[in-house]
C-alpha cells in the first residue's frame, strides 16, 4: 500500500514540475488510493477504478468521467513500474461536461447582497467590511474568487490603480486596472483593516475577523448564507447563483455595452479575454451563445452585415 502512495507522490511531483497545479486531481487521487486501501488492493484495476469514479450519486455523470480520467493518467504513469496495473480504457464513461448557463445578477440583487453583508455579525465590524469590499471587487472586475482571496498587499498598486494577479487558474500573471471609485473603496478597507489589525498576520489583502488569510470554504459558506437571506436560493437549496456568476455578469454586461454603443465586438473581444485571464478568446465568445440577449444582438449584427454585402 505504501508503494502505491509513494508512486502517487512521485507522479504528482513530476507533473507539477511541468507547471500543472493539480489541486483537485491531487486530492481526488489521494482519495482513490485510500479507496484501494479500504478494498485491500495494492493494484490499480479497471473494475476498482470504475467503482471509485462512480461511487458518488449526487454529481453529474461528467464528474465520474473526469475522476476516471484522473485515475487513467496516474495508471499510465504507474504501469511503467508495476506491470500488474490496469489502465482503464478511454470512452468507458463517455460523459461530457455541459457548462452551466451564466446567472446574471440584477442591480437590485447585488444591492441586496451588499446590504445583507453589512449586517453580518462581527465583534469588530471587520467581517461586514471585508465581505462588502470583496463582493464589490468581484462585481466590478470580473476576477475569480480564488484570485481575490490570493491577492496580497503588494499586488495592490494604489498609485497606478492596478491589481497584479499572480496566482491565476492557469499559472499566468496579468494586470487588472481598476476605476478610481474602486481605488477609494480599497483604500477605505485598508484603513479599517489596519485599525483593527495594525500588526498583520498575513500578507493577504483581505483578511478574516482574526486577521488571518480568508479560506475559500468559509467565503463560499458565508455567500450561501447571504444569498439565502435575500431569497436568491431557498433555505435548503444546495444549488443556486454562485460567486463565479459575478464574473459572468461582468463579461456579459461589458459585451452588452459594446453592442448597444455599436462597438466592433469582434475587434475588442481579445481585450476582454486578456482582462479576464482566459487562455483563449473562444472562452470569452462562449458568452454570446450562452446568453440569449447577447445571442439576439449578435444575430442582428450579423444580419445587418449580410444586408450590406
Amino acid at each position: 500500500m505504501k508503494k502505491l502512495r509513494k508512486a502517487l507522490e512521485e507522479y504528482l511531483r513530476v507533473r507539477r514540475t511541468f507547471g500543472f497545479k493539480l489541486r483537485m486531481a491531487g486530492d481526488a487521487l489521494h482519495k482513490f488510493v485510500s479507496f484501494l486501501e479500504r478494498k485491500k488492493s495494492s493494484v490499480i484495476t479497471t473494475k476498482l477504478s470504475l467503482s471509485w469514479a462512480t461511487q458518488l450519486s449526487n454529481v453529474q455523470p461528467a464528474q465520474w468521467a473526469n475522476h476516471l480520467g484522473m485515475v487513467r493518467q496516474f495508471a499510465m504513469y504507474h504501469s511503467a513500474t508495476d506491470s500488474r496495473t490496469e489502465i482503464p480504457p478511454e470512452g468507458l464513461l463517455p460523459y461530457k461536461y455541459h457548462r452551466k448557463p451564466p446567472y446574471i445578477y440584477s442591480e437590485s440583487e447585488i444591492i441586496k447582497l451588499f446590504k445583507a453583508a453589512k449586517r453580518l455579525p462581527s465583534q469588530t465590524g471587520l467581517k461586514p467590511k471585508t465581505y462588502v469590499t470583496l463582493l464589490g471587487l468581484l462585481a466590478v472586475t470580473g476576477m475569480r474568487i480564488s484570485e481575490i482571496i490570493n491577492l496580497n498587499n503588494d499586488d495592490v498598486n494604489q498609485e497606478q490603480g492596478v491589481l497584479t494577479i499572480r496566482q491565476t487558474k492557469f499559472g499566468k500573471t496579468r494586470l487588472v486596472p481598476i476605476h478610481s471609485s474602486t481605488q477609494r473603496m480599497l483604500r477605505q478597507y485598508i484603513r479599517f483593516r489596519d485599525k483593527i489589525h495594525p500588526k498583520q498576520k498575513t500578507p493577504n489583502f483581505f483578511v478574516s475577523e482574526r486577521g488571518t488569510r480568508l479560506r475559500y470554504d468559509i467565503v463560499h459558506r458565508t455567500y450561501v448564507q447571504l444569498s439565502r437571506k435575500i431569497g436568491l436560493r431557498g433555505s435548503s437549496d444546495s444549488h443556486g447563483p454562485r460567486l463565479h456568476d459575478f464574473r459572468h455578469r461582468f463579461a456579459v454586461k461589458t459585451i452588452l455595452g459594446w453592442y448597444r454603443k455599436n462597438v466592433d465586438v469582434e475587434r475588442h473581444m481579445p481585450e476582454l479575454s486578456t482582462y479576464l485571464g482566459h487562455t483563449h478568446v473562444s472562452g470569452t465568445y462562449w458568452y454570446l451563445s450562452a446568453t440569449p440577449e447577447l445571442l439576439r444582438l449578435a444575430a442582428k449584427r450579423l444580419d445587418r452585415k449580410k444586408d450590406i454585402l
